[in-house]
Parts: structure tokens; sequence; C-alpha cells
């Protein structure tokens, strides 16, 4: 009897360790391999928050991203079309439709060529946009309206305007966004290159290699507030090769009214720490509209450039500030 029992002890054991195997291989997802593409994989309704799907070598398109998942990029993945933004030829590579759809993604170590908007959210939280490679985007990472995300140790290699962008990463809202648009870190990216301005572009603007923005143009009501964000420890080098129409920023923090003017009531953006950031390689550097948003409105110090020395004591950032 001891020897049975030891026996069934042995295949149960078997059993249950193939059984986690499974699940833990069932995991992570391939693309190609398990599934087509990337759209095909996020809409598999056995593709569940928490999964990785891994995409392979080779040029694939993007998604419209709406559970929480990892997507990541192995040997050189390139993401080179995706879903349209609207109806004016404009491509994200991924888009975060809005309504909290996506939140907790993260997207990393990939690729992106030719579409104009590599990760656009009209309205996730806790996103992570890490390790990927931005080349020639009109808007690299578009957060509107989200809160608690991370994006880092990205390349962001020369940008486009079309009658507007120019933006390397904007945090933002116009939609008032309950709450407000919070606890952001934008940290260790590289933001490098020519600011490429379209010909014939109407110009009116400028573009920024970081930007948060409260946009109340048109209807639109803008932020409820943009604060607690931080934008740390990012190198930013750009140029303008038509800076007569278009000029470029390094970082840039707006309140925009309904006219396109600064608006100096609205006072939404405050309390963000905007410190260590390179920005020699930018003539403009920090951009504040109104020009009291800068200390002691938002804590802004030490930033390689015009700003080298200056502003608050590095205690104001916090641990590991």
């Amino acid at each position: 009897m001891s020897n049975m029992k030891a026996y069934l002890t042995l295949v149960l054991t078997l059993a249950i360790c193939a059984a986690v195997g499974s699940a833990a291989m069932a995991l992570t997802w391939n693309v190609p391999g398990d599934f087509a593409t990337i759209q095909a994989a996020i809409d598999d309704p056995a593709v569940a928050e928490g999964h990785t799907i891994l995409v392979g070598p080779g040029y694939h398109a993007g998604a419209t991203v709406t559970k929480a998942i990892e997507i990541k990029g192995e040997g050189g993945a390139v993401v080179n079309s995706g879903p349209e933004l609207g109806t004016y030829g404009l491509y994200c590579g991924f888009f975060f439709e809005g309504g909290g759809a996506g939140s907790g993604a993260t997207i990393s170590h990939l690729t992106f060529e030719t579409v104009e908007f590599p990760v656009m959210s009209r309205g996730a939280d806790d996103v992570t946009v890490e390790h990927c490679t931005m080349m020639n985007a009109i808007q690299g990472v578009s957060n509107w309206g989200g809160s608690g995300w991370q994006i880092s140790h990205n390349q962001i290699v020369d940008l486009r305007t079309r009658n507007g962008g120019g933006i390397g990463i904007i945090v933002a809202d116009r939609y008032a966004t309950p709450g407000g648009v919070n606890d952001n870190v934008v940290s260790h990216n590289k933001i490098t290159g020519t600011l490429h301005v379209l010909p014939g572009d109407g110009g009116g603007y400028d573009g920024s290699g970081i930007v948060l923005y409260s946009d109340s143009r048109s209807t639109w009501p803008g932020a409820v507030e943009i604060a607690d964000n931080r934008v740390v420890k990012n190198k930013i080098s750009l140029v303008s090769d038509t800076p007569g129409t278009v000029g470029v920023h390094a970082i840039e923090l707006t309140e925009a009214n309904a006219a396109g003017d600064p608006d100096p009531t609205t006072g939404v953006i405050y309390d963000n720490a905007i410190g260590f950031n390179d920005l020699r390689g930018t003539a403009s550097q920090l951009v504040f509209t109104p020009s009291n948003l800068d200390n002691p409105i938002n804590k802004v110090s030490r930033n390689l450039g015009d700003n080298r020395g200056h502003g608050q004591h590095p205690s104001a950032f916090g641990p590991g500030g």
C-alpha cells in the first residue's frame, strides 16, 4: 500500500506541475506564431490582463489597446502601421481610445517607423512606455487625461510637424478629466535630432521635447489640474529646420485659453518637478506660459543648460531626485 500511495502522490505532483507549467506558458503569446497580428492577440478572449504579447522580428501593424497587457518587442521588432487617428490620414502605433480602456498596459522594446503617433492615448491610466525607439513622429508619446504613466528610457529621434505636433512627449488634458492628470513620471528619455517642418506649414506654434499642457482652446474646458508629475533626467537636443515658421523648446509648461493665448488665471499646472534634465542641445530650453509657472509654482531645478545650478534644492524632489 505504501508503494501505491507513493506512486499516486508522484502522479498527482506531476499533474499539478504540468498544469502550473501550462498556465505559466499561456501567460506569453507570440506574434507571429500564436497570432498573426498584435490586434488579433489583444482581441482574443484567451489573452487576459497580465499576459504578455511577444512581438518578433520584422514589420508589424500596431493595435488599439483594450487590456492591461504587456506588448514587448524582441529581435528588432518594428511597428510601421496601425489604427487611423480620425479621418486625416494619420496613424498610431498603439491607440488607447479613452474611458480607461487599456489602463495598466505596458509597451516596450519596440521601434516605431512611419506612424505619426507611436503611442496615443485619450484616457488611460498606469500605462508604461519604456525602451522604445520612435523615428520621425509628429508626437512620440501622447498622454491625454491619464495618470500614473511611466515613460522612461525611450529614444525619440527627429520630429515633424503637420500644422501642429512636433512634440516628443506630451502629458496633457483638454477634457477636464475628473481628478486631474497626476503622478506621471517622464524620465531617462533621449529626444534628439531635427524638427522637420512641413513645407507650407502655417506656423503660429512651437514644437517641444516634453510638454505639460492644459488645452482650453475652442470649446474644450482644459484640465482640472496637472500636478505632482515628474520630468527628470531626460536629455533633449533638438533644432528646427525652419525656425522662422516653427521653433522648438526643450521643455514647456503651458496653459492655453479659448483664444489660444496664455491664460494666467487658470492655475491648473502646479507642483510638478522639472529637474536634472540635460537641455544643452536645445537653444530654447525652459518655457512657461504664463511665466509664473516657474518656481515656486512648479519645482524647477538643476537642469543642465541655462538653469544649471539654479532653482530649488534637490531635496525638494524627494527620494531618488
